[in-house]
């Protein structure tokens, strides 16, 4: 099935540019893979690449380049993941994103702490803005 038709809301919220990378990756990943779960996770981790997702949708990077340990290892594989909250910016980044969010604490957690924080605020949002 064509990325075009199986794009996910929180692309569907996002810059055109998000998504044409999300759906030519996607289907270039079906033709080489076949239609699934491993074309799926190819074209995220592309998104990833350039992308970090904020809120319920996602957003430019500063710096292109893996997100997280499991974008790092270069095989979109089965794993955890930072959930598209860019792991590997700095902390000053990081908490400026959960001021954005208005993630209450922020100020005492650490880089860790941060990144679980905005995965919580980001599938919260995204839940809100499904329904």
């Amino acid at each position: 099935m064509p990325g075009r038709e199986e794009l996910p809301s929180t692309l569907a919220r996002s810059s055109r540019k998000a998504q044409e990378t999300w759906i030519k990756t996607h289907d270039s990943a079906v033709e080489t893979y076949g239609e699934g779960e491993r074309a799926h996770r190819t074209a995220f981790a592309a998104v990833k690449h350039s992308f970090e997702k904020v809120g319920d949708h996602w957003e430019p990077k500063a710096e292109k380049g893996p997100s997280d340990a499991q974008a790092e290892r270069g095989t979109p594989a089965q794993g955890e993941t930072a959930g598209g909250v860019d792991a590997n910016a700095s902390k000053e980044h990081l908490y400026g994103i959960a001021k954005r969010l208005k993630i209450e604490g922020r100020s005492r957690m650490s880089k860790a702490e941060l990144v679980e924080a905005i995965q919580k605020a980001n599938d919260r949002a995204t839940a809100r803005a499904r329904s």
